[in-house]
């Protein structure tokens, strides 16, 4: 038998169950796109178009046993052209130099950096000296000191102040988070603070969406007063999205406790409010005679909580994680609507496409990984356990039952993407949310809709207060258990594969139907197995020059104890190293460690006493050195740095191999490196004298 003539009737038994697999197939696309190297070209991009067209009308041709690897292929070309066509549409300047002077703008988003600070959001930007086709769109910027002392940020309101700007900054380290990539599709061409008071110069601009963000700022600040503190910081984010009044003590509570995911506007809430909302209805419906009896009260409930699904879009802001959650809870009340099985993969696979079409890069983020995770592990499992009739337990400890096997089964499936994003797992995760899931589902949400129906009233707090009940239990819990022993525990970043073979493997034991799935279980422990084998660089240098880590027995040590502590925490993060980072500091010694020697100079008095290197050596300058390319060894100082991003060496086995941040990146229109020009020979010379300690 042919090998053509076997994958036939392979994909003929699976028959009925390939659509699963429509939106794997159009997420390869989009990582196609993102992992290129180099940006694509207009003609290769409607090359890939036209392959979408034609393998479109092959699979309407041929043989029902050959269309599905047609259609397969329709789709990858498909989703690498939506990604293409997406970061075309968001595209706009970014400044590629560092800018002082006056920011003007209008407020179009406010929350918090991750060192407490307000932090605005302002489009229709102006810039002294700055023409408007190479102003940023928009431009984000942090409130320090006096600059809180100024005008009350409102939504809508145009304001004016004196600070510093940038581009975006590229990854920490090679291979790292790419901000750059986010800040584009974001449509941010810079970001900034400012130290000076910020001055209204104009009253509140407002279209529809500015009339959305001053109803849910306005909400937010009313539940705050209702409910001061960490539970009104709370409330606030689970009903408006605003997450700026919850203190950083709170949130590494429930970061460590695994209910950190309580705080998104996320696909539990969104299901929570549209199943009380929808079972309200049914309620309500079925104790009217007329309507039970005469009128499709089932299909009415569901219109019922679609609406309210989507005030709460709009109440939340419509960020990403709310819109993605609004799509799946969509997808699945149409489906009830037009009398189809409400959860299934199939609308999980629908909600995905959608996603992707409206949003390819969110593909590339934790958000979108984990909750089609949860979502397709949970519709799997419980799915199978229908089929099977399979019921644990008497009839009244069923729902508990089920709460733990979902808090199981999603737990178990988000791990590794959240343990690869954020290197980090919560060993009592489980526990905590076991205490406190129900608790939004029984007390929270209702309340939240109670106050929501109570608010033209001005009774509000009534809902509120319950609400602050249920939220004071949730932040008792992640205190409690982020202060067990041991509650939190670190893992090293993985190789960039890993995610994506073992994603590929899952989805095989899901989507594949007879016994062959279990096939999928051997690239999850390939994955696994390359996580495991996976080393750390030796060396890592900032991009600024600023921070050196150096790799040794004790863990990665950290050439200063302060300075540059958002490089240091995520270095020491990918590292699955628990430390701070003057802990990390303590442990430098440039004898003691691997690899090559480093030195860093830190300041212009440094710099100024440097008396010389040896070959083989690595010299880190975060200012220029006069006559370095004379140096035998290899320096690495502003200039150069600014060409090449953060720099990892690592230990290729026959000596030390440079690995960039613009070699990873690649030059993509996000990219700053698209700005410079190749990198200095003195790198490529720099290496040479760097390869001759093994000589």
């Amino acid at each position: 038998m042919g090998l053509g003539r076997r994958v036939s009737e392979v994909l003929l038994h699976q028959r009925g169950n390939l659509f699963g697999w429509l939106p794997v197939a159009m997420a390869v696309g989009i990582g196609l796109f993102f992992a290129m190297p180099a940006e694509p070209s207009g003609g290769w991009i409607a090359g890939v178009g036209a392959g979408v067209l034609a393998c479109a009308a092959l699979a309407w041709r041929l043989d029902e046993r050959i269309s599905p690897v047609c259609v397969c292929m329709a789709m990858i070309a498909l989703g690498f052209v939506l990604a293409a066509v997406r970061a075309h549409h968001v595209a706009g300047p970014v400044i590629d130099w560092r800018y002082y002077g006056p920011v003007e703008g209008r407020i179009v988003g406010m929350d918090r950096s991750g060192s407490d600070a307000i932090r605005l959001t302002l489009d229709h930007v102006k810039l002294d000296r700055v023409a408007p086709e190479d102003t940023p769109h928009r431009v984000r910027i942090s409130l320090h000191g006096d600059a809180t002392l100024g005008v009350t940020p409102e939504p809508g309101l145009r304001v004016m102040t004196t600070g510093h700007l940038s581009a975006p900054g590229g990854p920490v380290e090679p291979g790292g988070f790419d901000f750059q990539r986010h800040a584009w599709f974001a449509r941010l061409g810079a970001v900034g603070y400012t130290r000076v008071p910020l001055v209204a110069i104009s009253a509140a601009e407002f279209d529809l969406r500015q009339a959305v963000f001053r109803i849910r700022m306005t909400a937010s600040a009313r539940v705050r007063a209702v409910l001061p503190g960490d539970v009104g910081g709370f409330a606030a984010a689970v009903t408006t999205g605003d997450r700026s009044g919850i203190s950083q003590d709170a949130l590494q509570d429930l970061r460590a406790s695994n209910t950190a995911h309580l705080l998104a506007i996320s696909g539990l809430h969104m299901g929570l409010l549209s199943g009380f909302v929808f079972g309200l209805l049914r309620l309500i419906f079925a104790l009217i005679p007329r309507v039970a009896l005469y009128w499709p009260a089932r299909k009415m409930a569901a219109a019922g909580a679609l609406a309210a699904a989507s005030v709460y879009l709009a109440l939340s802001g419509g960020n990403v994680a709310t819109e993605r959650a609004f799509v799946m809870v969509a997808v699945a009340l149409c489906a009830i609507m037009i009398n189809r099985r409400a959860l299934s993969l199939r609308a999980v696979a629908i909600a995905a496409m959608i996603v992707l079409t409206l949003r390819p890069e969110a593909l590339m983020g934790p958000g979108f990984q984990m909750s089609f995770a949860a979502t397709t592990a949970l519709v799997a499992v419980f799915g199978w356990m229908r089929d099977a009739e399979i019921k644990i337990g008497p009839k009244w400890a069923q729902p508990v039952v089920a709460v733990i096997i979902s808090s199981g089964v999603a737990g178990l499936a988000t791990a590794p993407i959240g343990a690869a994003h954020f290197n980090a797992v919560a060993h009592y995760g489980l526990i905590a949310n076991l205490a406190s899931v129900p608790l939004m589902g029984a007390l929270v949400i209702p309340a939240a809709v109670l106050a929501l129906v109570l608010a033209p009233v001005g009774a509000e707090a009534v809902g509120l207060w319950v609400m602050g009940l249920g939220l004071q239990w949730i932040l008792w819990v992640a205190d409690f258990v982020s202060g067990l022993n041991g509650a939190r525990g670190f893992v090293a970043g993985p190789n960039p594969w890993v995610l994506p073979i073992m994603a590929v493997g899952a989805l095989f034991v899901i989507l594949w139907q007879g016994r062959a799935r279990f096939v999928g279980v051997v690239p999850i422990l390939v994955a696994l197995g390359l996580w495991q084998t996976g080393a750390r660089p030796a060396v890592l240098i900032a991009d600024t020059g600023g921070l050196v880590g150096v790799m040794t027995a004790e863990g990665r040590a950290l050439s200063k104890e302060k300075g540059g502590g958002f490089v240091a925490r995520n270095w020491l993060e990918n590292d699955g190293d628990g430390v701070d980072q003057a802990r990390a500091a303590a442990r430098w010694d440039t004898r003691a460690h691997l690899g090559p020697a480093v030195i860093h100079l830190s300041g212009k008095r440094a710099a100024a006493a440097f008396t010389g290197c040896a070959t083989g050596e690595v010299v880190v300058a975060n200012t220029e050195l006069p006559d370095s390319d004379l140096l035998p060894c290899l320096v690495l100082a502003p200039k150069l740095l600014r060409q090449t991003g953060a720099i990892a060496i690592r230990d290729a086995g026959q000596g030390p191999h440079l690995v960039t941040a613009r070699d990873m990146a690649g030059d993509r229109m996000w990219s700053r490196w698209t700005r410079f020009p190749e990198p200095a020979l003195s790198l490529q010379g720099g290496v040479e004298k760097l390869a001759r300690q093994n000589d």
